[in-house]
């Protein structure tokens, strides 16, 4: 690994962007320096770099000596310890760094970390009020509802998203007797001789807690999971009146071939979870090659790679904040696959990668998934991912976040074809040149796109353009950086206009 500071100096050259603020102190410990803590915290991490200011659009040094910035180091700790300053204290003594400049003078480094999602929200000043989150336009208030689901996110362990009680809802009138017959039928062959096979369906579905009793309130029904998992379309809406699930082909070279196949909840099928996985799996199986093996006399069609296809979309659809405004989209492309869920990742991106430390938002969907053969537990989805991707030669997989104002979103990516460890330099610089001029297109591309709708989002941007809302936000915090677009009013409801 390399060395630490070395990375943070090299941050101090860079931009004020996503991952790194720095903060002018001449006036003292700055008080903002908390809204950006509390930002970070609450949403991917990042660095705050005291003594750096901006000047004429680059950034110097401020010039302080080393009892300076031991002097602000003292007065971090102390707030940092107080409760009425911060809700909680996330860094170590190595995260806090006093580091000499290349000029001679001294700087102050912090490294914020994510806080674990049983510790947010991270608010300051003593009032939950005072929270925080970052997005590519800075710091930013929290709404009562993004607190709201921060606070029910630090209980899934004990409380489930999924297990939430909804009231009214009855098995002849809410459910699809159809998929509740495919998913016993999986069940079955599966486990042949299990006693639930003789169960009717009610008692089936308050086996696998797809009907509930709450102890402690005396509450009973059907569980959010069930009408997920089970559930027609009408009493999806009436649970969750923005679900929605998309599957989009976009496999034509031709521009004016939007999709070559679509599944969404278009009146012709009930858009439930358990219909939804079967149909994209079949699709999503043509994008890999199956190759003639046997085992004995029977023949061998799914690989590695089939796995983790199912493994890819069992984690959309366990690990999805299903109360946000937007569903889950899945797409293939002639190089890739896409999977993209709202909600944000519970543990960080490189512990995912480790294997054993995912946290599921919706656990009762997960049981349900392994007991018919999908899905695994324990963290290890990750690896089956990346296991059947590292087996064919092809990329890793690539993980992404995107936090909004009102939506979050996880975003997995999984290239098809293999990448070559040895390519000459000229071929380096040929693809070099090919992303600087790919970079080119997409940021006049969205100019284009701006001025023909002002008010269009990043996501109908990333949608039209084929690339990721990551891809977006940082082409357009580019042209806002060159001046060649502007924003106007808030992030919602605010307009673009585009300047040159």
């Amino acid at each position: 690994m390399k060395d630490y500071r070395t990375y943070i100096l090299g941050l101090c050259d860079k931009k004020e962007g996503y991952e790194v603020e720095f903060k002018g102190a001449k006036g003292g410990f700055p008080g903002s320096f908390w809204e950006t803590y509390s930002a970070f915290a609450n949403t991917a991490g990042g660095i705050i770099v005291l003594g750096i200011i901006e000047k004429n659009h680059r950034f110097k040094p401020e010039g302080f000596d080393e009892d300076t910035i031991n002097k602000y180091k003292k007065t971090f700790w102390n707030s940092a310890h107080n409760p009425q300053k911060v809700s909680v204290c996330l860094l170590k003594e190595e995260d806090v760094i006093v580091e000499r400049y290349t000029d001679g003078s001294f700087i102050l480094i912090f490294k914020i970390p994510r806080a674990p999602f049983d510790s947010k929200p991270v608010y300051i000043d003593g009032n939950p009020r005072n929270t925080y989150r970052r997005n590519h336009e800075g710091d930013y208030i929290c709404t009562q509802a993004e607190i709201s689901r921060m606070y029910a996110e630090a209980d899934l362990l004990a409380h489930p998203l999924d297990s939430t009680i909804l009231k009214n809802y009855r098995l002849e009138k809410d459910f699809d007797q159809p998929t509740i017959n495919q998913y016993r039928q999986l069940f079955k062959l599966r486990q042949p001789r299990h006693a639930w096979n003789a169960l009717d369906d009610m008692e089936f579905l308050r086996k696998i807690e797809g009907y509930r009793v709450d102890y402690e309130t005396g509450e009973e029904g059907f569980t959010l999971a069930a009408i997920l998992m089970f559930g027609n379309e009408l009493a999806l809406r009436a649970a969750l009146p923005h679900y929605f699930v998309d599957y989009r082909e976009k496999l034509s070279s031709d521009p004016r071939i939007r999709y070559t196949n679509r599944i969404y909840p278009d009146g012709t099928w009930e858009p439930n979870l358990f219909q939804f996985f079967f149909r994209v799996t079949q699709e999503l199986y043509h994008a890999v090659p199956i190759p003639f093996r046997l085992e004995g006399l029977t023949r061998i069609d799914e690989t590695p790679a089939h796995e983790s296809i199912r493994e890819a979309i069992c984690n959309c659809m366990i690990h999805a904040q299903w109360r946000m405004m937007e569903g889950i989209v899945i797409e293939r492309h002639r190089d890739r696959l896409y999977f993209s869920n709202p909600g944000t990742m519970l543990v960080p991106v490189e512990e995912f990668f480790e294997g054993g430390h995912s946290i599921c938002r919706n656990q009762i969907l997960q049981k349900m998934f392994i007991a018919i053969g999908r899905g695994e537990r324990l963290g290890s989805g990750a690896d089956i991912i990346r296991q059947g991707w590292r087996e064919n030669g092809w990329p890793d997989p690539e993980i992404r976040e995107h936090f909004g104002a009102n939506t979050d979103r996880v975003e997995l990516t999984l290239r098809l074809g293999a990448v070559s460890a040895d390519s000459s330099e000229s071929e380096v610089k040929s693809e070099v040149k090919s992303e600087v001029k790919g970079k080119v297109k997409t940021t006049t591309r969205i100019k284009e796109l701006m001025h023909k709708n002002k008010f269009i989002t990043y996501t109908e941007l990333a949608e039209e353009i084929g690339i990721t809302i990551s891809g977006v936000e940082k082409s357009v915090r580019k042209l806002r950086e060159r001046g060649e677009i502007v924003r106007h009013g808030a992030e919602n409801g605010g307009w673009w206009e585009v300047l040159k």
